[in-house]
């Protein structure tokens, strides 16, 4: 609809612009001048045919005049698909034409009219397709009655908005998309799981909707039935009372088909059912220990470690496996097959975590997160469960704290103890202490780091010990800060762990900022990194490294920590470096043609991968053996200029060259 066919858009078209360039006024003179004005220009919009359109035309209009301030949503990659749909469905009116308008940022950035430094339109198609996935229901054409009685029409916008998505990034393939978008995410073997399965929850929905007529769709029940229907004794999803009922009347055998079934199951998506923790309960309840592994899914190491730890497996199971934290099931399975209870102080560990008592304030956080159907402890020990089991499955959540992420992951994957015991301090004690060239470090009374706000979009491990690791990682950066390199070189190795190597290389001048032989620090990682080049020496511990990370159009974003966990070749046979991203999705287009793989080339579940050229062009900087370096003047000349041309033809493209730089 054309804005000379209807005289009240128009009209309310010019008010919108005249309010548009009045706020942007007020905020260049006053960064808190309300929005309130302009917001409520922009709900009348949006209750007009064609006025999402002159929204539309308007989102970098509306984003520079400051209309996200300093919020979550200033910040869009880091916004959560499972929070957006709160914001839509169940916010005030503030709150929902904000996150309207980020939603039609979102859909300019993926159509490629606006570009976002912060955020890449791969990612921001990702994030759309996820959010239509939980707001599923709105396609059916009628407003639930929530919907419906909010004020200001919100409910209608929502729905308005919703269509006007769908209608730009098309309707036909839909359920198709949204089903392979979940089944991306699972690949990766996160653990956090809540937004998938409220996805599931929503393509069941539009499954069963008669009206709207959707064709079958094997990948989408088999997600489905993974949740809600896993087996015979639960086929029409009776709810877990019914279930138990009926598993107490069922003999052997029959518990035998539905411990296969459920594993089966819960391994093929990596989602565990509420079924399957009434079930593990059921038969640790009874004794029956021979169907418990099958239930489980477990190998031979699994089993040899259930067999060598059977009453601290079936505690666990007493105090940490229920239908509210069914996941843990799937947690608990893999921290057996990883062997994890034979390293030693594992379980020695696991059992002060049974018995630990959470403070006051801890036990009110987790309790604020995660609600009160079980003790915070029991939530709690259930993260434990998770995290020790999918080491790579944990993620940033809503925080910048890369380098914490990727501690947990480190301490859980190779020094479980370790974190176990900072765990426990953090829990129960409010504070963690480390070491800092000698000198003890302690995260009470530090001021923020990076995380200024409790991260409430994540796992209960990270809940509680992200905050202390922030503020000790960032006190040891200003111990550094007045120092003539990266301080990267000094803080990682007392940071993670004896393991860090001590030899580091990075970019650009610490100083100048500039590239400085940029020829010799390709060579240098190419010869601690690849097989080739280093006397065939396998990386025995993963490395921190830094990288640019770049959007879909080589364009840089900013600088991300990452870990290098093995450089190897491919089942495909080019050499690739497999890395664990922190970012909650690490399947990402980093333009020139560079998507970084998460599955069909050799990755473990957690994983991303690429050719290692690719990935040696978006390096800024990494740590290497000084005593084990193997021959730098080996590496191909046309390598070099290979991975030169893709970084100076990216991040680096605007970056000064210091003149000794070989760019």
């Amino acid at each position: 609809m054309s804005l000379s066919s209807d005289p009240a858009l128009a009209n309310t078209s010019i008010q919108f612009d005249i309010a548009i360039s009045e706020f942007a006024r007020a905020r260049r003179s006053d960064n808190t001048a309300s929005s309130m004005g302009l917001l409520e220009r922009a709900r009348q919009l949006m209750i007009m045919p064609g006025g999402f359109d002159v929204l539309y035309r308007r989102i970098p209009t509306l984003e520079a005049a400051g209309i996200f301030g300093t919020s979550d949503w200033a910040q869009p990659a880091l916004l959560k698909p499972v929070l957006a749909r709160q914001s839509l469905r169940s916010a005030g009116a503030v709150t929902t034409i904000v996150e309207a308008i980020s939603e039609l940022r979102m859909l300019a950035v993926i159509r490629g009219d606006y570009f976002h430094p912060g955020i890449s339109a791969e990612q921001a198609s990702h994030f759309l397709t996820q959010v239509m996935a939980l707001n599923l229901d709105l396609l059916s054409g009628s407003l639930s009655e929530a919907d419906r009685e909010r004020p200001k029409q919100l409910g209608v916008i929502v729905q308005s908005l919703y269509q006007y998505l769908v209608n730009h990034l098309g309707y036909a393939n839909l359920l198709d998309s949204l089903v392979d978008e979940v089944w991306r995410l699972l690949e990766q073997r996160p653990i956090q799981v809540d937004s998938i399965r409220e996805m599931i929850g929503q393509i069941a929905t539009c499954l069963y909707d008669p009206t709207l007529k959707t064709s079958d769709n094997e990948n989408a029940t088999r997600l489905v039935r993974a949740l809600y229907a896993p087996t015979p004794g639960s086929q029409e999803d009776p709810g877990t009372t019914v279930y138990l009922e009926r598993l107490e009347k069922m003999d052997d055998l029959s518990l035998a088909v539905e411990a296969a079934r459920l594993a089966d199951s819960m391994h093929d998506t990596g989602l565990a059912s509420p079924y399957h923790a009434v079930l593990i309960r059921f038969l640790r309840a009874t004794e029956k220990d021979d169907l418990l592994s099958a239930a489980l899914g477990l190998t031979m190491t699994g089993q040899d470690d259930l067999l060598c730890y059977t009453e601290l497996v079936k505690t666990l199971i007493d105090e940490a496996i229920f239908p509210e934290t069914c996941q843990a099931v799937y947690g608990l399975a893999m921290m057996l097959e990883r062997g994890s209870l034979f390293t030693p102080a594992v379980a020695q560990a696991l059992w002060r975590q049974i018995e630990l008592r959470v403070s006051d304030e801890n036990r009110e956080m987790i309790r604020s997160v995660f609600g009160d159907a079980h003790r915070p402890r029991v939530f709690l020990l259930a993260g434990v469960l998770n995290l020790l089991g999918q080491p790579l499955g944990v993620g940033q959540g809503n925080n910048p704290s890369c380098q914490s992420a990727i501690g947990l992951s480190l301490w859980a994957d190779h020094e479980a103890d370790y974190l176990l015991q900072l765990l426990a301090w953090a829990a129960r004690d409010n504070e963690i202490l480390m070491r800092f060239e000698g000198d003890e470090v302690s995260s009470k009374d530090l001021e923020d780091g990076l995380v200024t706000e409790i991260p409430m979009d994540v796992d209960p491990v990270s809940l509680l010990l992200i905050p202390h690791l922030d503020r000790i990682y960032g006190e040891m950066w200003r111990r550094c800060s007045d120092r003539e390199d990266d301080a990267h070189r000094w803080i990682n190795p007392e940071f993670y762990g004896w393991w860090v190597n001590h030899g580091f290389r990075v970019v650009s001048d610490v100083t100048t900022g500039e590239i400085t032989d940029y020829n010799g620090f390709i060579r240098y990682f190419y010869a601690s990194y690849h097989p080739f080049y280093n006397d065939n020496m396998p990386l025995i511990h993963p490395q921190p490294a830094g990288i640019a990370v770049t959007d879909s159009a080589a364009r840089f974003v900013g600088r991300h920590a990452i870990v290098i966990r093995r450089v190897c070749l491919s089942p495909q046979n080019d050499m690739r470096v497999y890395f664990f991203n922190p970012n909650n999705d690490s399947g990402q287009d980093w333009g020139q043609g560079i998507n970084c793989s998460t599955r069909g080339h050799g990755e473990i579940r957690g994983e991303a991968s690429l050719p290692i050229a690719e990935f040696a062009s978006r390096l800024y900087a990494f740590h290497y053996d000084k005593l084990e370096l193997g021959d730098v003047n080996a590496v191909p000349e046309d390598e070099i200029e290979r991975v030169s041309e893709l970084a100076f033809g990216s991040w680096a493209k605007d970056e000064p060259v210091a003149d000794s730089a070989e760019a």
